[in-house]
């Protein structure tokens, strides 16, 4: 078939690999004016087929999973309330468990990528989730149970074993212990991106960077229009992996997801001191902040802001990171120069999971709505979506994500 991909990001550039590997004529049409410029951008890298969250908090207790910032619209205002309900326990520990066999399908995928196509991105073992408290270690027990039961490898570390896999953390510091995320790595997203974007070009996917689609017709067959093209373009099917931009493409044709840009923050900066930089990743639990090391840099990462101005970020929000950073690696970064501090938008729907798979209008497939999850998902529900579009039943149950779960 002759397909478009509509976005460039990590979930954009994957599914155009998948479906050329199945034989077909693909086409990517990115806004941007390179591949993976926007959520896949500077996220932590972490790829873990799962791991605790915290159960529902007060709205306003600090820290919260979310935060609001203004000015806030009122559809932000309505998709909390709604994010609010879905993590209700009962809820939430379904949509999780189904998110976790996902992950853990998309990382067993992302390494046959890897391993077949020899590719090199700054990848390293293991994942730590750092606990400050005796009493951080008992509100991760829910977490822990849920890991449990859908059989992840995990292990309960005390602060003396942690020390020894990350010897470089902060000696003034106390800590309780930590879960340490055997089957988690910490890898670079959108070096992993660009590589496999130059794959696929090889493979006869075509990329087009500085190309906005502002509509999409699906009388007589799915036709995209471009911006400052005159005609419409045809295609058998297309794909809409466009990240925020996927609700204003989808609404005209009837279909109204709950998205939210939900946005994040890093700051990246270059190692000082190797021996006083992570070895792999860690995460802060109490901040929800991740310290990750990509190659000969260090990234801090985390929080989630609903609301506020996109193209500006909060003074707060960096200095958590900051602070953070200087907790557990005091030392290990250049910050005097040379440091990136990035504020992107995860689009996510209210219950956490995205939607891969049919549209209900004939021709158009979605993936889209992974939220901070992209990057951990994205090798798993490309294969699925092109499974799907090939008529063949894919590996994994993916009823969870179908778009008939979110009432239309």
């Amino acid at each position: 078939m002759k397909i478009a991909v509509i976005g460039a990001g990590i979930i954009g550039v994957t599914t155009a690999y998948e479906l050329s590997r199945d034989g077909h004529d693909v086409t990517v049409m990115e806004r941007c004016g390179a591949a993976a410029e926007e959520a896949s951008f500077a996220n932590a890298g972490i790829v873990a087929p799962g791991m605790p969250n915290r159960e529902v908090s007060p709205i306003f207790s600090r820290p919260t999973p979310i935060r609001l910032s203004w000015p806030i619209s009122a559809h932000e205002l309505a998709w909390f309330w709604k994010w609010r309900r879905a993590r209700r326990l009962d809820r939430h520990r379904a949509s999780q468990a189904q998110r976790q066999s996902l992950a853990s399908y998309s990382r067993e995928r992302l390494h046959h990528i890897t391993a077949d196509l020899k590719l090199d991105y700054e990848r390293s073992e293991g994942l730590l989730m750092l606990l400050r408290s005796e009493q951080d270690s008992k509100m991760v027990q829910p977490g822990l149970q849920l890991m449990r039961e859908a059989g992840r490898d995990f292990k309960e570390l005390s602060a003396p074993d942690v020390r020894k896999l990350e010897p470089a953390l902060s000696p003034d510091t106390p800590f309780f212990g930590a879960i340490q995320l055997i089957d988690a790595e910490v890898a670079n997203c959108r070096q992993f991106a660009l590589l496999l974007k130059n794959e696929s070009q090889r493979c006869g996917v075509k990329f087009e960077f500085n190309t906005e689609v502002t509509h999409i017709s699906s009388a007589g067959g799915v036709t995209l229009t471009v911006a400052g093209e005159t005609g419409a373009r045809p295609f058998d099917a297309a794909v809409i992996c466009a990240g925020t931009d996927s609700a204003r493409l989808l609404g005209p044709l009837g279909i109204r997801l709950a998205l939210a840009a939900v946005h994040g923050y890093s700051i990246s900066a270059p190692i000082r001191e190797p021996l006083n930089a992570p070895r792999s990743g860690v995460i802060d639990r109490r901040h929800q902040v991740a310290i990750t090391r990509l190659g000969n840099r260090v990234r801090v990462s985390g929080l989630a802001e609903l609301g506020g101005v996109p193209g500006r970020n909060r003074a707060d929000a960096l200095q958590t990171l900051y602070r953070v950073l200087h907790d557990w690696f005091p030392g290990a970064a250049k910050l005097s120069s040379g440091v990136q501090e990035w504020k992107g938008a995860r689009p996510m729907l209210p219950d956490g999971a995205p939607v891969v798979g049919a549209s209900g209008v004939p021709g158009l497939w979605l993936n889209l709505g992974h939220g901070a999850s992209g990057w951990a998902l994205s090798c798993g529900s490309a294969r699925v979506l092109a499974d799907l579009m090939a008529g063949r039943p894919p590996d994994l149950d993916v009823n969870a994500f179908g778009i008939e779960r979110l009432g239309r």
